[in-house]
C-alpha cells in the first residue's frame, strides 16, 4: 500500500543529495562528481564480476558521463590554461578506458580508471582544505570554473 521500504530510503537518499548539491560550494560539487564516478566504476566492478552485463554497462556509462557531462564539461579552458588542457586530455583518456573496459569486461581497466580518480580527488580535495589565506598557486583549482 506505501510501497517497498527501499523506495523510501531512495527519496530520502535523494533529498539528502539534492540538499547537498544546493548547499555545496563550486569545489565541494566537483569533489562530489569525482565521488559519484568513483562509485559508479566499483559498482561497475561489482556488476562485471557478478556477471550482470546490463548492469555493469549502466554502471560504467554512468561514469562515463560523470566524467564527460560533469568534469570535463566544468574545466575552464580561458582561466585553467595548460592544466586545463592537461586535465582534459586525461579525462578523455579515462573515457576512453571505460569504454574498453566495458567492451573488454576488464576489472583491471575499471582499477586504474578508479585509481586516477581518487588521486585527482584527494588532490582537488587538499586544495579546498588549504586556508584562505594561502599564497595562490597555478593549481588544479584554476582549471575547474
Amino acid at each position: 500500500m506505501f510501497g517497498s521500504p527501499q523506495r523510501g530510503v531512495n527519496a530520502y537518499a535523494k533529498v539528502g543529495l539534492e540538499t547537498g548539491i544546493a548547499a555545496a560550494s563550486p569545489h565541494k560539487l566537483i569533489v562530489m562528481l569525482y565521488d559519484g564516478a568513483i562509485v559508479a566504476i566499483l559498482n561497475g566492478m561489482t556488476h562485471m564480476k557478478a556477471g550482470n552485463i546490463e548492469e555493469k554497462g549502466k554502471a560504467i556509462s554512468k561514469a562515463i558521463q560523470i566524467i564527460d557531462n560533469g568534469l570535463r564539461a566544468s574545466l575552464d579552458r580561458e582561466v585553467g590554461g595548460e592544466i586545463a588542457r592537461n586535465l582534459d586530455s586525461l579525462y578523455e583518456y579515462m573515457s576512453s578506458r571505460l569504454l574498453t573496459a566495458n567492451l573488454q569486461n576488464s576489472t583491471d581497466i575499471l582499477e586504474e580508471v578508479r585509481g586516477l580518480l581518487a588521486d585527482l580527488r584527494d588532490t582537488w580535495k587538499q586544495i579546498g582544505d588549504e586556508p584562505t589565506g594561502a599564497a595562490p598557486l597555478r593549481t588544479p583549482s584554476m582549471a575547474h570554473g
